[in-house]
C-alpha cells in the first residue's frame, strides 16, 4: 500500500508531500490544476516510462520520494531479494532527475537500476485510463490475467515442468543427432586410426625405452671392444695371474716370516674377491651387448613408428595410447548412435506426451475459466449501462511454451450483433473506461497489496452510471487501496479520503499544490464539481446527498 508520496522541483510542483490511505482516495481539481502532473511525478519514481523534461524551471534537479507498507507474502519481496534488497519495515523508493536528463534511483538508500525499479513496481501499483497499455488493454498480458483469475499456478507449474523435460529431451536428441553425424563424416578416419594404433599398441614410456636400447645398440661394438680389453687386463694373463703368482710366493715363505705376512696375504684375497666379482659384471656386460643387427633394426622400426603416429595425430608418443582410447570412444558413438538414438527418441516421444497432456489440460481450464469470466463480466456490465454489450474471452490455438499453448484475448462488442474485436479498437472513451472498470472488479480478487490508480475512469459517464462507477471502485477499496482521479460528483462522494489539487499563481511562478479536504471542503468541492464556479445552496444540498447514501 502506498503510505505517502513526497515531491520536490518537478514540472510545476515545488515542494509537495502527500499521505494515502487503506481505502478510496479521491483527487479532484478543475482542468489543467496539475493532477496529471501528480501521476507522472509517481510514475517517475516507480521507474515508468514518461515525460522527457520533468524538473521544474529554475531547479537543479527534481527528486521524488515513495513509500510503501508490505504485507507479509507480497510479490515484491521477490524482486528485493534477486536484488539483494533487504527490507524490515517499510519500502522506501526514491528518484532523482538532473537538468542534463540523468536519473538516479534507490530503494532503501540502496542505488538500484531502472529495471530492477520497474520490476518492483508491476508488484506495488497498476495504473488505469482509457489510454492504459501497461495494464487490461495489453493483449500481452490477458492470459496472465485469465490464468490468475481461474486460480491455475498448479497446472502453470506442470506444464512449465513438462516444457522444460521437453526441451532437455530435444536437445539431448539433436545432441545425440550431431555427435553421431559427426562420427558418420570422420567414420574412414576413425576406423583406420584405431586399427593403425592398435596393431602397433604403444605403451607410455616406451619411446623412451627404445631410445635409450637403440643408442646403446648403436655404440656397442666401441664399448665391446674397450670392455674385453679390460676383462682381459684382469684375467689369467693379467691382474688375476700377477696377484695369484704373489700368493703363492708369499704363502711358500710365510711360515718363516713369524707372522708378518698374515695381513699381506689377507688383503691379497680381498683383493682376488674384488677381481672375481669385476670380472663377472664385465662377462654381464658383454652378454648384455651381445645383439644381432636385426634386434637394432626392430628397434629402430617400432621407435620411428612410434613417433611417426604421434606426430601424425599431433600427440605426444606417451599420449598415444590414451588418444586410442579416444578414438575408440567415438567410434563406440556410432556404433552405439542407432540404440541411443533410439532411446533418445522415445525419450522425447515421452517428454511430448507429457507436455501435450498437461497443455490440453491447461486449455481445457482456460476455456472453463474464460466462460465463467465472461459470465461475471455480463453480471458487472448490467449496472454500468452496458448491459447490451458483449464480453468475449477468445482462447486460440499458439506455438507451444512453458506457458502452454494457447492465445488469450479480451474481445468486445458493444451492440448485439456486432463485430467483436480489442478492447481499445471497439470501445468509444467512456465504454472502454466501463470495461475496464468491470474486468478490474472481476479480477481484482488476485490483487492482494496491489495500490490501483484509475485516471479519469470515469470519463464521459454521469448519473446513475457514474454512481454504478463509484461504487465499483469503493468495492476494489475495500480492504485495499485504490487512487482514482475524477470529474465525477457521484464517485468523488463515495471517496474514504479526498484531496484537491489547485494551481497557483503570482508575478514570479504558476505551482501546483494538493489540498486535503475535511468534511466542510469537501462538501463545497462536490457542489463545486455539480455546479462550476458558483457553488449555490442547492449544489451543496445535493453534494451532502450524493455523501450520504
Amino acid at each position: 500500500m502506498l503510505r505517502g508520496l513526497d515531491i520536490r522541483d518537478m514540472l510545476i510542483i515545488d515542494r509537495l508531500e502527500l499521505a494515502f490511505q487503506p481505502g478510496l482516495n479521491v483527487l479532484t481539481g478543475e482542468t489543467g490544476a496539475g493532477k496529471s502532473i501528480l501521476l507522472d511525478s509517481l510514475g517517475f519514481v516507480l521507474g515508468w516510462r514518461g515525460r522527457a523534461e520533468l524538473v521544474r524551471q529554475g531547479a537543479d534537479q527534481g527528486e521524488v520520494t515513495a513509500w510503501f507498507d508490505l504485507p507479509a507474502g507480497h510479490p515484491g519481496f521477490a524482486v528485493l531479494e534477486d536484488a539483494g534488497i533487504a527490507i524490515e519495515d517499510e519500502l522506501i523508493l526514491r528518484r532523482v532527475n538532473t537538468r542534463d536528463g540523468r536519473k538516479t534511483a534507490w530503494i532503501n538508500d540502496r542505488r538500484v537500476s531502472g529495471e530492477v525499479l520497474r520490476n518492483l513496481s508491476e508488484t506495488l501499483v497498476e495504473l488505469h485510463g482509457q489510454h492504459d497499455d501497461r495494464g487490461l488493454l495489453n493483449p500481452r498480458g490477458h492470459r496472465q490475467m485469465l490464468d490468475t483469475y481461474a486460480g491455475l499456478q498448479g497446472n502453470l507449474d506442470k506444464v512449465r515442468s513438462a516444457w522444460r523435460q521437453l526441451a532437455e529431451s530435444r536437445k539431448a536428441l539433436t545432441a545425440a543427432e550431431a555427435r553421431i553425424a559427426e562420427a558418420q563424416a570422420e567414420e574412414e578416419y576413425l576406423r583406420h586410426s584405431v586399427a593403425e594404433l592398435d596393431a602397433l599398441s604403444p605403451e607410455a614410456g616406451e619411446e623412451a625405452t627404445l631410445d635409450t636400447q637403440r643408442r646403446l645398440m648403436q655404440a656397442a661394438e666401441k664399448i665391446r671392444t674397450d670392455i674385453g680389453k679390460a676383462g682381459e687386463a684382469l684375467g689369467m694373463n693379467g691382474a688375476e695371474g700377477l696377484v695369484s703368482d704373489a700368493s703363492r710366493w708369499l704363502v711358500g715363505v710365510a711360515d718363516k716370516a713369524e707372522g708378518q705376512l698374515d695381513d699381506p696375504l689377507g688383503a691379497i684375497e680381498r683383493v682376488m674377491l674384488a677381481l672375481d666379482e669385476a670380472q663377472s659384471g664385465i662377462a654381464s656386460c658383454l652378454d648384455a651387448l651381445s645383439f644381432n643387427t636385426s634386434e637394432l633394426e626392430d628397434i629402430e622400426e617400432r621407435l620411428f613408428a612410434i613417433r611417426g603416429l604421434a606426430r601424425k595425430h599431433g600427440v605426444l608418443a606417451d599420449d598415444l595410447r590414451d588418444f586410442a582410447d579416444g578414438l575408440r570412444g567415438r567410434l563406440a558413438v556410432l556404433d552405439d548412435g542407432a540404440r541411443d538414438l533410439k532411446t533418445l527418441s522415445g525419450n522425447l516421444q515421452t517428454a511430448q506426451a507429457i507436455f501435450d497432456a498437461a497443455a490440453a489440460q491447461l486449455t481445457e481450464k482456460r476455456t472453463k475459466a474464460a466462460k465463467s469470466l465472461d459470465k461475471a463480466m455480463a453480471a458487472e456490465l448490467a449496472p454500468l449501462k452496458m448491459e447490451r454489450a458483449v464480453f468475449v474471452t477468445h482462447i486460440t490455438p499458439s506455438d507451444a511454451g512453458p506457458e502452454g499453448a494457447d492465445t488469450v484475448a479480451f474481445t468486445v462488442a458493444t451492440n448485439p450483433g456486432a463485430p467483436a474485436g480489442p478492447l481499445n479498437k471497439i470501445a468509444s472513451g467512456g465504454e472502454l473506461s466501463r470495461f475496464l472498470l468491470a474486468l478490474k472488479v472481476c479480477l481484482t480478487e488476485t490483487d492482494a497489496g496491489l495500490t490501483m490508480i484509475f485516471d479519469e475512469i470515469d470519463r464521459g459517464v454521469g448519473g446513475a452510471t457514474a454512481d454504478a462507477v463509484g461504487r465499483r471502485l469503493a468495492d476494489l477499496a475495500a480492504g485495499g487501496q485504490v487512487l482514482v482521479v475524477t470529474h465525477s460528483p457521484q464517485v468523488a462522494a463515495l471517496g474514504g479520503h479526498h484531496w484537491r489539487v489547485e494551481k497557483r499563481q503570482n508575478d514570479d511562478a504558476t505551482t501546483s499544490t494538493v489540498v486535503p479536504l475535511d468534511n466542510e471542503a469537501r462538501i463545497d468541492e462536490i457542489a463545486r464539481m455539480i455546479s462550476g464556479d458558483r457553488i449555490t445552496d442547492a449544489a451543496r444540498e445535493a453534494a451532502k446527498a450524493l455523501i450520504t447514501p
